[in-house]
Protein backbone atom coordinates (compact mmCIF):
# COMPACT_ATOMS: atom_id res chain seq x y z
CA UNK A 1 0.00 0.00 0.00
CA UNK A 2 2.97 2.45 0.87
CA UNK A 3 4.66 1.82 -2.65
CA UNK A 4 1.49 2.87 -4.48
CA UNK A 5 1.36 5.97 -2.23
CA UNK A 6 4.60 6.70 -3.16
CA UNK A 7 3.80 6.22 -6.68
CA UNK A 8 0.99 7.92 -6.79
CA UNK A 9 3.15 11.23 -5.12
CA UNK A 10 5.62 10.77 -7.68
CA UNK A 11 3.22 11.40 -10.39
CA UNK A 12 1.41 14.12 -9.05
CA UNK A 13 4.00 16.19 -7.89
CA UNK A 14 7.11 14.76 -10.07
CA UNK A 15 11.05 14.14 -8.77
CA UNK A 16 10.31 15.00 -5.22
CA UNK A 17 13.27 13.88 -2.93
CA UNK A 18 12.86 10.46 -2.04
CA UNK A 19 13.03 11.22 1.60
CA UNK A 20 10.13 13.43 1.20
CA UNK A 21 8.00 10.72 -0.30
CA UNK A 22 9.02 8.55 2.17
CA UNK A 23 7.99 10.46 4.69
CA UNK A 24 4.61 11.43 3.31
CA UNK A 25 3.27 7.76 2.91
CA UNK A 26 4.18 7.24 6.60
CA UNK A 27 2.05 9.56 7.20
CA UNK A 28 -0.57 7.29 5.82
CA UNK A 29 0.45 3.98 7.87
CA UNK A 30 -2.32 4.85 10.62
CA UNK A 31 -4.89 5.05 8.22
CA UNK A 32 -3.90 2.19 5.73
CA UNK A 33 -3.26 0.26 8.94
CA UNK A 34 -7.22 0.70 10.50
CA UNK A 35 -8.30 0.53 7.42
CA UNK A 36 -6.74 -3.38 6.83
CA UNK A 37 -8.20 -4.37 10.39
CA UNK A 38 -10.57 -6.91 9.04
CA UNK A 39 -13.62 -5.35 10.52
CA UNK A 40 -15.39 -2.40 9.39
CA UNK A 41 -15.53 0.49 12.08
CA UNK A 42 -18.88 1.98 12.92
CA UNK A 43 -18.66 5.93 12.83
CA UNK A 44 -19.25 7.30 17.03
CA UNK A 45 -19.94 11.08 17.43
CA UNK A 46 -17.48 12.62 20.19
CA UNK A 47 -18.59 15.53 21.79
CA UNK A 48 -16.41 16.97 24.42
CA UNK A 49 -18.60 19.61 25.48
CA UNK A 50 -21.93 17.11 25.87
CA UNK A 51 -21.41 17.01 30.37
CA UNK A 52 -24.38 14.80 30.38
CA UNK A 53 -22.62 12.22 28.37
CA UNK A 54 -19.50 12.66 29.65
CA UNK A 55 -20.76 11.94 33.51
CA UNK A 56 -22.68 9.12 32.10
CA UNK A 57 -18.84 7.36 30.73
CA UNK A 58 -17.34 8.42 33.83
CA UNK A 59 -20.08 6.22 35.85
CA UNK A 60 -19.85 3.60 33.57
CA UNK A 61 -15.59 3.33 33.69
CA UNK A 62 -15.79 3.47 37.33
CA UNK A 63 -18.37 0.55 37.39
CA UNK A 64 -17.13 -1.59 34.73
CA UNK A 65 -13.86 -0.92 33.44
CA UNK A 66 -11.32 0.54 36.59
CA UNK A 67 -11.58 -2.98 38.08
CA UNK A 68 -9.16 -4.25 35.72
CA UNK A 69 -8.13 -1.29 34.00
CA UNK A 70 -6.18 2.09 35.37
CA UNK A 71 -6.34 5.56 33.81
CA UNK A 72 -3.10 6.69 36.02
CA UNK A 73 -2.94 9.88 33.59
CA UNK A 74 -6.19 11.04 35.13
CA UNK A 75 -6.82 12.59 38.88
CA UNK A 76 -10.45 12.28 40.65
CA UNK A 77 -10.11 16.36 40.94
CA UNK A 78 -9.00 16.99 37.46
CA UNK A 79 -12.25 15.20 36.64
CA UNK A 80 -14.70 16.76 38.91
CA UNK A 81 -13.44 20.12 38.27
CA UNK A 82 -13.76 19.36 34.12
CA UNK A 83 -17.07 17.68 34.35
CA UNK A 84 -18.44 20.62 36.99
CA UNK A 85 -19.11 18.14 39.95
CA UNK A 86 -17.59 18.63 43.02
CA UNK A 87 -15.25 16.71 45.33
CA UNK A 88 -17.90 15.27 46.98
CA UNK A 89 -19.94 14.17 44.73
CA UNK A 90 -17.19 11.95 42.86
CA UNK A 91 -15.82 10.22 46.41
CA UNK A 92 -19.55 9.42 47.00
CA UNK A 93 -20.61 8.11 43.21
CA UNK A 94 -17.92 7.38 41.45
CA UNK A 95 -15.00 5.59 43.78
CA UNK A 96 -15.35 2.55 45.18
CA UNK A 97 -12.26 2.32 47.35
CA UNK A 98 -10.59 4.41 49.97
CA UNK A 99 -8.99 6.59 46.92
CA UNK A 100 -8.47 10.28 47.61
CA UNK A 101 -9.77 13.19 45.01
CA UNK A 102 -6.18 13.82 44.69
CA UNK A 103 -5.52 10.00 43.67
CA UNK A 104 -4.62 9.27 40.13
CA UNK A 105 -7.14 6.39 38.90
CA UNK A 106 -5.43 3.16 39.96
CA UNK A 107 -6.44 -0.18 40.47
CA UNK A 108 -5.55 -2.66 43.59
CA UNK A 109 -4.78 -5.37 41.37
CA UNK A 110 -1.19 -6.80 40.87
CA UNK A 111 0.19 -6.48 37.76
CA UNK A 112 1.69 -10.06 37.96
CA UNK A 113 -1.54 -11.25 39.41
CA UNK A 114 -3.27 -9.96 36.36
CA UNK A 115 -1.27 -11.38 33.91
CA UNK A 116 -1.91 -14.65 35.43
CA UNK A 117 -5.49 -14.58 35.04
CA UNK A 118 -6.01 -12.87 32.11
CA UNK A 119 -2.59 -14.28 30.30
CA UNK A 120 -1.80 -10.47 29.86
CA UNK A 121 -2.19 -7.58 32.22
CA UNK A 122 -5.01 -5.56 31.39
CA UNK A 123 -3.37 -2.26 29.37
CA UNK A 124 -3.64 1.47 31.18
CA UNK A 125 -6.79 2.89 29.49
CA UNK A 126 -5.10 6.65 29.51
CA UNK A 127 -4.51 6.90 26.08
CA UNK A 128 -6.34 4.66 24.56
CA UNK A 129 -8.85 6.55 22.83
CA UNK A 130 -5.52 8.04 20.88
CA UNK A 131 -3.75 4.74 20.06
CA UNK A 132 -6.54 3.11 18.55
CA UNK A 133 -9.03 5.70 17.83
CA UNK A 134 -12.56 6.35 18.92
CA UNK A 135 -14.47 4.19 15.91
CA UNK A 136 -11.99 1.36 17.10
CA UNK A 137 -13.84 1.46 20.75
CA UNK A 138 -17.13 2.09 20.47
CA UNK A 139 -17.08 -1.19 17.28
CA UNK A 140 -15.43 -3.01 19.60
CA UNK A 141 -17.33 -2.59 22.92
CA UNK A 142 -20.19 -3.71 20.68
CA UNK A 143 -18.73 -6.69 18.77
CA UNK A 144 -18.16 -9.63 21.45
CA UNK A 145 -20.13 -12.94 20.56
CA UNK A 146 -20.42 -16.19 22.46
CA UNK A 147 -16.99 -18.54 21.76
CA UNK A 148 -17.35 -21.53 24.06
CA UNK A 149 -13.51 -22.33 22.23
CA UNK A 150 -11.77 -19.02 24.26
CA UNK A 151 -10.86 -19.41 27.84
CA UNK A 152 -13.39 -16.68 28.61
CA UNK A 153 -16.21 -18.22 26.52
CA UNK A 154 -16.19 -14.91 24.00
CA UNK A 155 -14.90 -13.67 20.88
CA UNK A 156 -14.48 -10.16 18.90
CA UNK A 157 -15.27 -9.49 15.67
CA UNK A 158 -12.36 -6.87 16.10
CA UNK A 159 -10.04 -8.39 17.92
CA UNK A 160 -9.90 -11.93 17.30
CA UNK A 161 -8.94 -14.32 20.11
CA UNK A 162 -9.42 -11.44 22.74
CA UNK A 163 -8.25 -12.22 26.35
CA UNK A 164 -10.79 -10.00 27.77
CA UNK A 165 -14.33 -10.88 28.99
CA UNK A 166 -17.16 -9.48 27.89
CA UNK A 167 -17.21 -7.28 31.09
CA UNK A 168 -21.08 -4.91 29.87
CA UNK A 169 -22.69 -8.24 28.99
CA UNK A 170 -25.45 -7.62 31.91
CA UNK A 171 -26.01 -4.39 29.93
CA UNK A 172 -26.10 -5.90 26.36
CA UNK A 173 -26.50 -9.58 26.94
CA UNK A 174 -24.83 -12.08 24.87
CA UNK A 175 -24.51 -12.55 21.03
CA UNK A 176 -24.73 -14.82 19.08
CA UNK A 177 -22.40 -15.09 15.48
CA UNK A 178 -24.56 -15.47 12.02
CA UNK A 179 -22.74 -15.90 9.13
CA UNK A 180 -24.37 -15.43 5.53
CA UNK A 181 -23.31 -16.57 2.18
CA UNK A 182 -23.51 -14.63 -1.02
CA UNK A 183 -22.48 -15.98 -4.69
CA UNK A 184 -20.47 -13.98 -6.30
CA UNK A 185 -18.77 -14.05 -10.00
CA UNK A 186 -16.58 -16.86 -10.78
CA UNK A 187 -17.96 -19.09 -8.48
CA UNK A 188 -16.59 -17.14 -5.18
CA UNK A 189 -18.71 -16.47 -2.67
CA UNK A 190 -18.54 -13.30 -0.35
CA UNK A 191 -18.88 -14.32 3.21
CA UNK A 192 -20.66 -11.79 6.07
CA UNK A 193 -20.43 -11.89 10.01
CA UNK A 194 -23.47 -10.36 12.30
CA UNK A 195 -24.08 -10.13 15.59
CA UNK A 196 -27.83 -11.49 16.92
CA UNK A 197 -28.22 -10.71 20.57
CA UNK A 198 -30.12 -12.97 22.73
CA UNK A 199 -32.55 -9.95 24.55
CA UNK A 200 -30.92 -10.86 27.78
CA UNK A 201 -29.34 -7.69 28.28
CA UNK A 202 -30.70 -5.10 30.07
CA UNK A 203 -30.74 -2.74 27.94
CA UNK A 204 -32.20 -2.29 24.29
CA UNK A 205 -29.83 -1.98 21.48
CA UNK A 206 -30.21 1.60 21.07
CA UNK A 207 -29.64 2.24 24.98
CA UNK A 208 -26.46 0.15 24.57
CA UNK A 209 -24.97 1.72 21.88
CA UNK A 210 -25.61 5.28 23.94
CA UNK A 211 -24.15 3.57 27.29
CA UNK A 212 -20.70 2.74 24.88
CA UNK A 213 -20.84 6.24 23.05
CA UNK A 214 -20.92 7.79 26.60
CA UNK A 215 -17.96 5.40 27.68
CA UNK A 216 -15.96 6.00 24.01
CA UNK A 217 -16.73 9.90 24.92
CA UNK A 218 -14.57 9.84 28.25
CA UNK A 219 -12.59 7.85 27.48
CA UNK A 220 -11.60 10.25 24.63
CA UNK A 221 -11.87 13.35 27.12
CA UNK A 222 -9.05 10.80 29.71
CA UNK A 223 -6.65 10.99 26.77
CA UNK A 224 -6.64 15.23 26.02
CA UNK A 225 -8.40 16.48 28.85
CA UNK A 226 -7.15 19.93 27.60
CA UNK A 227 -8.88 19.10 23.87
CA UNK A 228 -12.04 21.39 24.36
CA UNK A 229 -10.04 24.47 25.53
CA UNK A 230 -7.40 23.73 23.38
CA UNK A 231 -9.98 23.80 20.23
CA UNK A 232 -11.68 27.01 21.94
CA UNK A 233 -8.33 28.71 21.81
CA UNK A 234 -7.55 27.89 18.32
CA UNK A 235 -10.28 29.79 17.15
CA UNK A 236 -9.00 33.01 18.92
CA UNK A 237 -5.53 31.98 17.16
CA UNK A 238 -6.71 31.68 14.04
CA UNK A 239 -8.74 35.07 14.24
CA UNK A 240 -5.94 36.69 15.36
CA UNK A 241 -3.42 35.48 12.73
CA UNK A 242 -6.11 36.98 10.34
CA UNK A 243 -6.62 40.13 11.85
CA UNK A 244 -2.21 40.05 11.55
CA UNK A 245 -2.65 38.83 8.24
CA UNK A 246 -4.74 41.82 6.51
CA UNK A 247 -2.51 44.66 9.17
CA UNK A 248 0.52 42.99 7.20
CA UNK A 249 -1.22 43.83 3.47
CA UNK A 250 -1.98 47.18 4.62
CA UNK A 251 1.86 47.40 5.67
CA UNK A 252 3.19 46.25 2.49
CA UNK A 253 1.21 48.51 0.32
CA UNK A 254 2.28 51.18 2.36
CA UNK A 255 5.91 50.50 2.32
CA UNK A 256 5.64 49.58 -1.41
CA UNK A 257 3.12 52.24 -2.75
CA UNK A 258 5.79 54.95 -3.94
CA UNK A 259 7.85 51.96 -6.03
CA UNK A 260 4.65 52.02 -8.38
Amino acid sequence: MNMIIQKLLQKSFGALPKALLVSASLLTMPLTAQASGGADLDHVEIDLSDTESLKNGAKVFMDYCLSCHSAKYMRFKRMADDLGMTDEEVLENLVYSDAKIHDTMEIAMPEADAALWFGAAPPDLSVVSRSRGADWLYTYLRSFYVDKSRPMGVNNLVFKDVGMPHVLWKLQGMQHIEESKTNMAYGKEKIEHKLVADGTGSMSTEEYDKTVSDLVNFLVYVGEPIRSYRESLGLYVLGFLLILLVLTIKLKKEYWKDVH
